[in-house]
């Protein structure tokens, strides 16, 4: 890949359905806590809208997604963003498009006036825990076996980072 061929783009409505296609093959138990999403669910809803997700495109197909939203209607607490949702389709993984797109919402967030930003990602995701932790986050707590997935109780793991010197 070459950078200059990456786009990182904000979603919209028409990408829909190439994005429920995304969602759908970059599901695992690995990340998601869910079953994996039936063929033609909507990823976007009331809660889930275009302007939360940001795109990568490569060769004018939606290769990965990252989903920044605030954590809490409070207003004491508009100062954080969280990324609730991160996938990159396996066809592209290991070419650095996960770091464009995490760097892309924190800059986001930064824009938005946020402070610091937040995650959640389940303890025996190890790449995607290396993926944070070289994009500046770090462990702030742990909720152990949290999840029963797949047979086997996993942590759930809160990290974050800052976004001011």
């Amino acid at each position: 890949m070459h950078e200059e061929d990456l786009i990182i783009r904000p979603a919209l409505s028409e990408d829909e359905k190439e994005l429920s296609e995304l969602n759908r093959a970059a599901w695992s138990w690995l990340s998601d806590v869910a079953p994996q999403p039936p063929e033609g669910e909507p990823v976007f809803d009331e809660r889930h809208t275009p302007d939360q997700f940001r795109l990568a495109v490569l060769g004018g197909r939606i290769v990965g997604y990252v989903r920044v939203v605030p954590p809490t209607p409070l207003a004491s607490n508009r100062h954080v963003r969280q990324i609730q949702g991160l996938a990159v389709d396996s066809s592209v993984r290991g070419r650095g498009l996960g770091r464009a797109l995490v760097e892309a919402a924190c800059t986001a967030a930064r824009e938005d006036g946020a402070r610091r930003i937040t995650l959640r990602v389940l303890g025996h995701n190890a790449p995607a825990r290396r993926l944070y932790e070289a994009c500046g986050f770090a462990v702030e707590g742990s909720l152990t076996e949290e999840f029963l997935i797949d047979g086997h109780y996993v942590d759930d793991i809160w990290m974050a980072r800052r976004l001011t010197d």
